[in-house]
């Protein structure tokens, strides 16, 4: 599975649920959802389709390490999912989730926080000639030009640590959108790093 935090459109979601064969569920990860303007799928489920939506407090809630998240889908559906679940989620992490979403205001302002630093980053990598693939997430892919493994090595030695590197895109390394501090670390560091893989 690569990661990418790209919107598939609204169309293509419903022309593929349209389309696909009867005994088929259509699966729609919405980890990212909350970062995004989009519209989520949950009227899919109240219309009856076959479709299940995963979304997790994984990205904008900050929660990762917590494991906490949510299927959302017709109860034969979700039925079918229980034999591939690892079982109680823990504690801590459902409290975190009760919590996170009793707050109004959580979601918008950690949306705008985000896409703030996102496309100040997006503007320094158009700027300095980085190439990437833009996302609505907490994070992108980052052109390397060669093999990323490298970028993430010489961004270590800079003390910066950034995400992994799939097989299928072995020139991309998955960039997590920090704070600006942490961003700006980033930006220095892959400057001199850029130019040494280039050299």
């Amino acid at each position: 599975m690569l990661v990418t935090g790209t919107i598939t459109p609204r169309a293509d979601i419903e022309w593929t649920l349209a389309n696909k064969p009867e005994d088929t569920v259509l699966l729609l990860d919405e980890a990212y959802i909350h970062l995004s303007e989009e519209p989520m799928g949950s009227d899919l489920v109240a219309m009856d389709k076959d479709v299940i939506i995963l979304r997790t407090f994984s990205k904008l809630y900050g929660m990762a390490g917590l494991r906490a998240g949510a299927a959302i889908g017709r109860p034969d559906l979700i039925g079918k999912l229980r034999s591939y679940g690892a079982g109680a989620l823990p504690l801590t992490g459902m409290v975190g989730a009760t919590a996170s979403l009793k707050s109004e205001t959580l979601v918008p302002e950690r949306r705008k926080m985000i896409k703030d630093i996102r496309e100040e980053v997006f503007a320094f990598l158009q700027k300095n000639n980085i190439a990437f693939v833009p996302s609505v997430g907490n994070c992108f892919m980052l052109d390397a030009k060669a093999p990323a493994r490298r970028l993430v090595n010489a961004m270590q030695k800079e003390k910066v640590f950034i995400g992994r590197v799939w097989p299928a895109w072995p020139a991309h390394a998955r960039i997590s959108v920090g704070t600006k501090e942490e961003m700006a670390k980033f930006k220095t560091a892959l400057l001199k790093v850029m130019n040494d893989l280039q050299a």
